[in-house]
């Protein structure tokens, strides 16, 4: 059994890190989230078993908080990612950071509850979003005209493939610390 895991009544946990526990190259990440969410957030505690994982993820997150997609339009993609892939952890941050956001409560609910959306240019984020998963990247003429017939280009389809795939890392982690 690796020396990180431990049996609790027959399931099994992956170990929740503080400081000084975590492997030596997971620590600066771990500080860095303590510094801005004033705490050590669980996901980051268990993801820290992994500095790679930790790391790389962090990196590609900020990468995506740099995109040119508006910030409600970037959590519209996290948001369908976490919500399909069922990470409960991811959609409740992300509805607090959609709430910070001043995104209205309607668009919120429709995320978690995989409805359309309103708001016709974040549902064709969602909508684009969900072909690109669908169909592993391999989305055809008319749903990249529908995404650039709503002002998106060329350079925001790319950043959705970004968040697509930091996010999938993220929610695939997340289930499978278990992290709450």
């Amino acid at each position: 059994m690796l020396s990180t895991l431990e049996a609790f009544k027959g399931y099994v946990m992956f170990a929740e890190h503080t400081l000084e526990t975590a492997p030596p190259a997971s620590r600066q990440a771990m500080e860095n989230t303590a510094a801005a969410f004033g705490k050590v957030p669980d996901a980051v505690a268990r993801l820290a078993e992994s500095p790679e994982l930790l790391n790389g993820f962090l990196e590609l997150s900020a990468s995506f908080e740099r995109a040119t997609l508006d910030p409600v339009a970037r959590e519209v993609v996290i948001m369908t990612v976490a919500v399909r892939n069922d990470c409960h952890i991811c959609v409740t941050m992300h509805t607090g950071k959609l709430r910070k956001l001043g995104a209205e409560t309607g668009v919120i609910a429709a995320l978690r509850e995989q409805r359309p959306l309103d708001d016709e240019r974040l549902e064709a984020v969602r909508q684009f979003t969900l072909s690109v998963l669908a169909t592993a990247g391999g989305v055809d003429d008319a749903a990249l005209k529908e995404f650039f017939a709503h002002g998106y280009t060329e350079r925001n389809a790319l950043e959705v493939v970004l968040g697509i795939g930091t996010y999938t890392m993220s929610t695939l982690a997340n289930r499978l610390t278990r992290a709450a």
